[in-house]
């Protein structure tokens, strides 16, 4: 691999142990991958404590002690410095003011806040959400960048245009020491191009509608890229956010295009760089009313738990809530939590948004996501989600039947404790 006399220096131990360590681990990594040199990256996001197993691995063991082994993959001993990249973490275990309600163990709650305050002496940012672009991680159109969230990474790559790959513990780690990545995959304009076609022939319209077209996007193409043809309506940030989450979910999705809609794709031809597909996927009404019923395993009509927030709810979605909510109350046998990044819920606080969902009996919060955290009332049997996402690991990792629909449907399944939603 050709390295700079800087990115050397740094493989030389000269600025220090771990810009030494993460340096051999990049080094690694691109020689397995093929790539013949790294590039420079503005952002990283990753993470420290997410996963229940580092927790239990932390017992006994400094913080600086847990990065090197989980970020780093050395045993070694060292102080971790301060990162040079932009860093941030992605979510946490759990909402450290709703633990109790989420009935987190105290020893969760006491790991997330541990991690939280060694974050901020490495500078790891404490954003704790996994949609990053909606609090300022935003990357612009070309830059390269560093993400281990699957919903995160397609945003980036598909809707800004910039460039990154599926990232690890690992190499986010010692991309966030020395603001270095592996030059290959997506950061490459030429493996940016698609290669395969989903051509819509139903209205695409609502949020709901963008999230199962993504899912059968992903099913279709598994992890490869593709343009969407024959959209009629222009999509926002939202639906773009739940595209994205669903394609990555089911099929690992990390870039597509929209043919005259999203920045690499402003023709057909463009995406496809004047190339034909190798396989067209057509999405008509029966492929809609597949996805619908895959997404939807509940069994009673009975709704004793609704989630929004996978990926985090931005502001405009925690106002749509609270305009279906229009002064009326939750049932009593219906849970209703919402999910947003920290930043969103200051914003939400000082609108008043929260004291009229708190009012309701809703809740709002922050760090984590039911399904990923394995958070959810106490005896949950059938959920309602907006998040195509969500609907698909609910079943499987919790056992919970879940039903899949608009804010709109599932903020009136929380009122009446019924699901009432149709495709």
């Amino acid at each position: 691999m050709q390295l700079t006399d800087y990115e050397k220096r740094m493989l030389d131990g000269e600025m220090g142990p771990a810009e030494q360590v993460a340096m051999e681990l990049l080094v690694q990594y691109g020689d397995a991958l093929g790539a013949e040199r790294l590039v420079e990256v503005q952002s990283v996001t990753g993470g420290i404590g997410g996963s229940p197993q580092i927790r239990l691995f932390s017992k006994g063991k400094t913080m600086d002690e847990v990065f090197n082994e989980f970020k780093l993959n050395t045993g070694a001993s060292f102080k971790v410095p301060k990162l040079k990249a932009f860093a941030a973490s992605l979510t946490n275990t759990m909402d450290p003011k709703c633990w109790e309600i989420q009935r987190a163990s105290r020893d969760a709650f006491e790991w997330g806040v541990r991690c939280e305050e060694y974050s901020k002496t490495i500078d790891m940012h404490c954003a704790f959400t996994c949609a990053p672009y909606l609090v300022g991680i935003t990357p612009i159109f070309g830059e390269h960048c560093a993400c281990m969230e699957s919903s995160a990474i397609s945003f980036c790559n598909s809707i800004i245009g910039a460039r990154t790959n599926t990232e690890g513990l690992e190499s986010t780690g010692a991309a966030a020491i020395t603001r270095r990545i592996p030059y290959w995959g997506l950061h490459i304009k030429e493996n940016r191009y698609a290669r395969y076609q989903i051509q819509v022939e139903t209205d695409i319209t609502t949020s709901k509608d963008w999230g199962m077209l993504g899912y059968f996007l992903g099913r279709s193409v598994k992890e490869k890229v593709a343009v969407i043809n024959g959209i009629q309506h222009h999509p926002d940030l939202i639906k773009m956010k739940h595209t994205c989450a669903a394609a990555a979910s089911s099929g690992g999705v990390e870039l597509f295009h929209i043919a005259g809609m999203t920045p690499e794709a402003h023709t057909l031809e463009m995406a496809l760089n004047g190339q034909k597909p190798l396989e067209t996927y057509v999405y008509t009404d029966r492929e809609k009313r597949e996805m619908y019923e895959l997404l939807n395993s509940g069994r009673s009509e009975d709704v004793d738990f609704v989630v929004i927030g996978c990926p985090h709810s931005n502001l405009e979605e925690v106002w749509t809530i609270v305009n279906c909510l229009d002064g009326q109350k939750i049932k009593d046998t219906c849970d209703l939590w919402i999910f947003v990044p920290s930043a969103i819920k200051h914003l939400a606080d000082r609108q008043g948004y929260t004291e009229i969902i708190e009012r309701a009996g809703g809740h709002v919060m922050t760090d984590t996501c039911p399904a990923m955290a394995r958070v959810f009332p106490e005896g949950t049997r059938t959920a309602a989600t907006n998040s195509a996402k969500q609907a698909h690991y609910f079943p499987s990792l919790t056992g919970i039947g879940t039903y899949y629909g608009s804010t709109e449907e599932c903020i009136q399944a929380a009122i009446t404790g019924k699901w009432g939603g149709r495709l």
